[in-house]
């Protein structure tokens, strides 16, 4: 979310100010007082450059938000989501989180994963996106990344 957030200033303390590129808002964040170990490990990132400044994964691949206490209002609203999946009317069915969490609302989805999961063992990030998006969309739903 680099591409969304960046940061402005560093005002010492684990505290910064970070700008939105698409709202021009600026705000003070500053980094949870359990999380300042995690934010200063920014291996789990290294790969990942356009990725929230703020943004770490723990040792079990769990993401963390670590200015959660203070994170701008436009991340109060998002949920991470690595997949949104529509129905044919564009209602918004499941979705898919960034570790590969799947969540369906509705029974019929369910089922379909059901049949899908399986086939995913061993694929890379890209690939299992990719496979994801190719039996949703044979299924009559829309994948939007």
């Amino acid at each position: 979310m680099q591409l969304v957030h960046t940061i402005r200033e560093d005002r010492g303390n684990y505290t910064f100010v970070i700008y939105n590129f698409y709202s021009g808002d600026v705000k003070e964040v500053c980094v949870d007082a359990d999380k300042i170990a995690l934010y200063e490990n920014r291996t789990s990132i290294e790969n990942i450059p356009q990725a929230c400044p703020f943004l770490r994964f723990d040792g079990e691949g769990k993401a963390w938000c670590t200015v959660h206490l203070t994170r701008p209002e436009v991340c109060r609203d998002y949920c991470c989501w690595r997949l949104v999946i529509r129905d044919a009317r564009g209602r918004r069915v499941g979705r898919v989180l960034y570790q590969r969490t799947f969540l369906s609302d509705t029974p019929e989805l369910e089922e379909i994963w059901g049949q899908i999961k399986p086939t995913l063992n061993g694929l890379s990030d890209q690939e299992w996106d990719d496979a994801v998006i190719q039996h949703l969309t044979e299924a009559g739903y829309h994948v939007q990344q």
